[in-house]
Parts: structure tokens; sequence; C-alpha cells
């Protein structure tokens, strides 16, 4: 029985998925592999090169670096995260990416965005951490409206969150039996349906396929969360959600905040060890 993770995005909320996995790698609890989607997958990377507080070391280190984050950056560069200061500078100099332990680690890694032109779900295994995959990290956190649209692999890419926010039924369908899922709002939270605004429609004309995705996600995101609720009664998963709620903006620039989600995804986690273990029988 294959042992798998689902990690929900979230921008800065994702930092409370970092807290939750430094802790699993601090106890040496491994699985066989994962799927991150967002921040779920530019933080989640760090679980596979073993990197224990990288995630939120670099994130209070550049917060309120412009280059990092903010309208500054969406202004400059087209992207509210600037992707080269992200994607390369950081990991590539600043606050070095272990490739290498990435590459040999045997822990499975894969990541969804959503394809600008159709609207579904692209799914992809990373092979080495490096060129490509770069890109569809990027591409999965690429928010329709904040973000440019990223091209790979013959594809033109946004945020998977669009189409697949919680790829459980997906990971399923790879064999992995026996999942924890970390979400990144309480339990009980539902989004909000409704139609999209005519600003962000304006914007993505180019796109038409992707506005009704977009309309959809939040039926679509209620039935997967309904749908964890009848797993997990199963015990085909596990759920580690926030125990409070994380009042945090997407780009967030208070240091003090952005602790305290990390802070209470690692405390969480401490609570629930026992639990975990047992669930992935250690």
């Amino acid at each position: 029985m294959k042992k798998g993770m689902v990690l929900e995005g979230g921008a800065m909320r994702g930092l409370y998925t970092a807290g939750c996995l430094d802790v699993l790698m601090e106890n040496d609890i491994s699985v066989d592999g994962y799927i991150g989607v967002s921040a779920g997958i530019t933080f989640g990377c760090n679980y596979k090169s073993r990197q224990i507080g990288r995630s939120i070391r670099y994130n209070l280190r550049f917060l309120n670096d412009p280059r990092y984050s903010g309208l500054r950056s969406l202004l400059k560069t087209g992207d509210i995260f600037g992707a080269d200061f992200c994607y390369h500078e950081i990991p590539e100099k600043l606050d070095p990416f272990d490739y290498e332990a990435f590459v040999n680690n045997p822990v499975e890694l894969y990541t969804v965005a959503t394809d600008a032109y159709t609207g579904k779900s692209v799914y992809h295994k990373f092979p080495n951490g490096m060129d490509n995959d770069i890109e569809w990290m990027r591409a999965s956190s690429s928010m329709p409206g904040v973000s440019r649209a990223v091209k790979v692999d013959g594809y033109t890419l946004f945020d998977g969150g669009v189409s697949d926010s919680i790829p459980i039924e997906y990971f399923m369908s790879l064999g992995y039996e026996r999942n924890l899922v970390i979400l990144t709002r309480p339990r009980g939270y539902r989004k909000k349906e409704g139609k999209l605004n005519p600003v962000m429609k304006l914007m993505m004309r180019k796109y038409p396929a992707l506005i009704p995705a977009m309309e959809r996600r939040a039926m679509e995101y209620n039935r997967v969360l309904d749908l964890l609720d009848e797993l997990e009664k199963e015990k085909k998963v596990l759920i580690i959600a926030p125990t409070k709620d994380l009042h945090v903006k997407r780009v967030e620039k208070d240091k003090e905040k952005v602790r305290a989600i990390y802070d209470l995804g690692v405390d969480d986690t401490r609570k629930r060890l026992s639990e975990i273990k047992a669930f992935f029988g250690y």
C-alpha cells in the first residue's frame, strides 16, 4: 500500500504546511510520494530535499523585499511573486536549494497546474527539481489576474488551484491509497460560490475556457472537502488543518503573522504525531 501526502495551496497560508512538513522531517516520517498545489509545491519541495526550516527562513528574510512579492513586483514583472527572484535568485544563490538531495531522495513528487486554453488540470511528475520542474512549480503558483501564464512543455498554464485545489482523487488514481492531507483552511470551511467579477473576465478574455473553470472553483473545492470527510470516516485519509483561522493576506508583509502561521503548523502536527505514525504504520 502506497503512502502519500496531498498539500493544498493558499499563498502565504502555505507556511502552515511548511511547519507541518518540518515536524514530519524532524521525526523521520516519510511517504512514497506526494503532490503539492501552488504554495503546497513551492514550499513543499523542501520535504523531498530534506531541508528543515528552509521555507520559513527565506520567507522571513525576504518577506519585505520588493523583488519577492507585492505591487511593485506585479507592476514591474507582471507577477505578484517575482518569478526570477523567487525561482532563481533565492534557490540558486541566496538560500540554496539542495538539488542533489532532491534527486537522491526516492520519494515521488507531483504538482498540478491549469491549462489556460482548456481550463483542465495538467499533472507533472518531477524528475530533478531543475530546468522545466522550476517552471512547473511557477505555473502551479501563477494566480490568474496577478501572474503571467507560464509556458512549459507545450502548455500555457496557470495556478493548479483553479482546477484541482486538493488533488486527492488524482493521487488515489495513481495507487496512493493512504494519504495525509494538509489543508490551509480550518475544518468546516467552505468557499462561497459566485460568478467571476467583470474585471477578471476582461483580464482573462484571451483564455475563454479558463473563465468557467474559475467560476466552478468554489463548487468543486467544496465537493472535494465533502469527499475528504467521507474518506476520513473510511480511514483512507488523515487530515491536518489549522486549528484556528489564519488571518493572513495572500501577500503578507507582517513577519509576526507569517511566523505565527508556521508555528501553528508545527504545534498542530506535534500534537498529532502519534496519530500520524499510527496512520502510516510506524
